[in-house]
């Protein structure tokens, strides 16, 4: 007899799933088996959260299937705060969360798991009985690749353990072509990149998603734009001359002076909340705006615009590059010029006294590393550091996870985006609060030893309250710990430590480069009074 729940593992094979994290309970055991038994690749974490960021990470790296899954309830309460980043995210995912029978009214583990899923933003499918299993993985399937949504997947314990229909898997269909822009729409955008003189472009995660980078490197060329993604974009346009990096908080002096003196600027696939725009500073006063996303919600949703267009972003640019005449615009050998010699590892600054600068640090380890490289930033007041001197090759070389802006997510988007991509080095960026948060996947980190240098900014605080609150007065002892022995907790677990208080001990990290025996953790002790440039600025919206 084929139960259900090895009937659901073998569907979700094949519909794509390509690797499964999770931890295993009762209630999750016997479909994950399927999983495995059908050909998917099966990695153990120590904590639910971990094991929904490994699967997060991994799908932002690869583009491909990932599955998390957990026990019914508490193994998905324990999965919900990694659950709502993936699905602010857009993250493609499918979370496989078993779930008490409908007549188990006095289940330990009943909570309405439903209501719990869509009040964090994802979409609750579920497996409603034998008869329909097969059509509701597909179901489940397709909303997490058609609608770019994390999914979370219901089996209820009876409804697995009934023996699963005969009925023929339901009819495979076909992928479906992203909306294309309407005439009209394109024909104003068009009309104003021509008339400007100074155009600025912006991509976001929905240009990554959808592929758009080539598309959008020609538009820029042909209109003569200058090019800046959103932070979770950063790489699109790596290489290219007139990229001018982040745009937002952690935009460089000279990309925040060109963003701003733009007269036109376009967001393709991208918010332009205040994050992106700096509360509107990098949107000039007399500029104009246009938005391209598949979202009609999302155009104009933060600032007014000049014209919009629902659409998909590589779609739209390519249209555009039929509709706009070619002009230099503000493009020539001195802004490429300029552009080089303008990233923030050539702005000067005052080195630290009171401790290892992280910005010291950072560039050093822009050197060291390997070009070749997947950078991953945990949130936390060191988050801008890793993200403003640390270069990556493309976007899927650079991992975000703050569209919820939670600590501690950082270490497992990491395990998952290493295990994607084996042929990169993964640079785990932490502050020493969110490490401290996923501790338990230093043990998955050692056990699975994926190619992954894992590096700690350790001011032995939550720097962010500590800078924000201090200048106004308020006491911030709270907010502030004892030292944390880092390489010692990674030794522990399994993984090579190493302390590093000033920029000659790297040299720590050099001697691993030349042979990676197992993961290092660098404990970086940096100066903790500090501040990060771009801290008040995000405060503002606190």
């Amino acid at each position: 007899m084929t139960r259900v729940a090895e009937a659901v593992g073998q569907a979700l094979a094949r519909a794509g799933a390509d690797v499964v994290f999770g931890v295993m309970g009762s209630g999750n055991l016997s479909v994950t088996n399927a999983l495995v038994d059908a050909g998917v690749p099966f990695h153990a974490a120590r904590h639910e959260g971990g094991a929904i960021c490994m699967a997060d990470g991994y799908t932002r790296v690869s583009g491909r299937l990932a599955i998390c899954s957990v026990h019914q309830g508490p193994g998905l309460t324990n999965a919900i705060t990694g659950l709502t980043e993936a699905a602010k995210s857009r993250t493609p995912l499918i979370v496989l969360a078993a779930d008490t029978p409908a007549a188990a009214l006095r289940s330990n583990f009943r909570i309405d798991q439903d209501a719990l899923v869509v009040s964090v933003g994802a979409v609750a499918e579920r497996v409603h009985g034998p008869e329909s299993a097969l059509a509701d993985v597909a179901r489940a399937a397709r909303r997490a690749r058609e609608e770019r949504r994390a999914v979370v997947l219901m089996l209820p314990l009876d409804v697995q353990a009934a023996e699963a229909a005969g009925a023929p898997p339901p009819p495979g269909a076909p992928a479906l072509d992203r909306p294309r822009p309407g005439a009209d729409a394109v024909a104003a955008v068009a009309a104003l990149l021509a008339a400007s003189e100074r155009p600025a472009l912006i991509a976001g995660r929905g240009a990554v998603l959808a592929g758009a980078g080539a598309a959008l490197r020609a538009l820029g060329e042909r209109c003569g734009a200058v090019l800046a993604t959103s932070a979770v974009a950063n790489g699109l346009f790596a290489g290219d001359p007139y990229d001018a990096g982040i745009a937002g908080g952690f935009s460089s002096p000279l990309a925040a002076e060109l963003l701003a003196d733009s007269d036109v600027v376009v967001g393709f696939g991208a918010a332009l909340n205040q994050w992106t725009t700096r509360h509107g500073a990098l949107i000039g006063r007399g500029a104009r705006v246009a938005q391209i996303d598949l979202d009609g919600d999302a155009i104009g949703a933060h600032r007014p615009v000049a014209a919009g267009v629902i659409g998909d972003a590589a779609a739209t640019a390519e249209a555009l590059l039929e509709a706009v005449p070619e002009r230099p615009g503000r493009r020539g050998p001195a802004l490429a010029a300029a552009l080089a010699e303008g990233r923030w590892r050539d702005q000067p600054y005052a080195e630290s006294a009171g401790g290892l600068d992280p910005r010291t640090l950072t560039i050093a380890l822009d050197d060291l590393l390997p070009a070749a490289r997947t950078v991953v930033v945990d949130s936390g007041h060191f988050m801008g550091w890793p993200s403003m001197y640390l270069g990556v090759p493309d976007a899927a070389g650079f991992v975000f996870p703050q569209a919820f802006q939670c600590v501690g997510l950082g270490l497992g988007n990491a395990i998952g985006a290493a295990l994607a991509r084996p042929d990169r080095l993964t640079v785990a960026a932490l502050g020493d609060g969110g490490a401290l948060m996923a501790l338990p996947e230093l043990d998955t980190l050692a056990r699975l030893a994926p190619n992954l240098i894992v590096v700690i900014y350790d001011d032995a605080a939550y720097g962010a309250e500590v800078h924000h609150f201090r200048p106004l007065g308020e006491a911030v002892g709270l907010a502030q710990f004892p030292p944390t022995d880092f390489a010692a907790l990674a030794e522990a677990a399994g993984c090579r430590g190493l302390t590093v208080r000033t920029a000659e001990e790297l040299d720590g990290v050099r001697d691993w480069l030349a042979a990676p025996d197992r993961p290092l953790v660098v404990d970086a002790k940096v100066d903790p009074d500090l501040c990060a440039e771009w801290l008040e600025e995000a405060f503002r919206v606190h």
